[in-house]
């Protein structure tokens, strides 16, 4: 299955159409106006505008359904079991910089699990989306988690504490227990895309703490329905609660998770 459910058809047509507004941000970045909304954590016209247009295209082909987005917050709708989770513009640091390397993040919950998602890289065109149940894809191209079962062959990626943000002590410790063991760690700055490309095969893991449901959401779905593990960094279940995240295959996720734990 390649071709999009009218679901999926409908997330997918938001984030393109958001996008638009993106890539003309993103080519006059001298013209951007820019507001600090915490200590190396900026919120931008782009991002306002791009949630405004994600919202409106989703609220008019679903109405009632329930929206938690990055800038406003939660909008409970009259259809308690659906809510979508988005972020107009996950990677904001890197958009601001002219770094190309950005996504639009859709998920769809439905009574607690997440059913469908849609990650999309306007730069390079790149749509990764899922439906649970149904596989995961990138544009029309089926997804599969990279088959590597050692970690000196393993490309993993992190999310880096930053200035006001996140255990920067706890995270040198994670990270000496990573580089060690692996063939590379990289920190690439958009959630969103990390977890798409583990579920692509480009990564083989990506593990973070300290971020939020909206950077996770479709990743997670992407990454299981490719065949791979999510667990939050604990090996638990509560991702979206817990704000931590290891992702990988079947064989690499429990070698990281042990390197993890001892790291504590």
């Amino acid at each position: 299955m390649s071709t999009q459910s009218a679901l999926l058809k409908v997330m997918s047509d938001a984030a393109r159409k958001a996008a638009r507004g993106l890539n003309r941000d993103f080519g006059e970045l001298a013209e951007l106006q820019v507001a600090k909304k915490a200590p190396a954590d900026f919120v931008t016209a782009a991002d306002l505008k791009a949630e405004q247009v994600i919202f409106e295209e989703l609220s008019r082909a679903r109405p009632g359904y329930s929206f938690h987005g990055e800038e406003r917050g939660l909008i409970e709708g009259t259809d308690k079991t659906h809510t979508w989770i988005v972020d107009p513009l996950d990677g904001t640091t890197n958009f601001l910089h002219a770094i190309p390397h950005f996504a639009i993040n859709i998920a769809l919950q439905r009574d607690g699990a997440i059913v469908a998602a849609v990650t999309y890289n306007p730069i390079t065109n790149e749509l990764f989306w899922a439906e649970k149940g149904r596989g995961a894809f990138v544009n029309d191209h089926r997804l599969r988690v990279a088959a590597r079962q050692r970690l000196d062959e393993a490309v993993i990626s992190t999310g880096v504490p930053h200035l006001g943000h996140g255990q920067h002590a706890h995270f040198l410790k994670e990270l000496h227990q990573m580089t060690q063991r692996v063939a590379g760690v990289r920190s690439l700055g958009a959630t969103a895309l990390d977890l798409a490309w583990v579920a692509a095969g480009r990564l083989d893991a990506f593990w973070d703490r300290g971020s939020s449901a909206w950077d996770y959401a479709a990743g997670m779905l992407l990454v299981t329905e490719a065949g791979g593990k999510v667990t939050d960094a604990d090996g638990g279940e509560a991702i979206l609660s817990t704000g931590s995240i290891l992702a990988g295959n079947l064989d690499i996720h429990p070698l990281l998770l042990s390197r993890l734990t001892a790291a504590k």
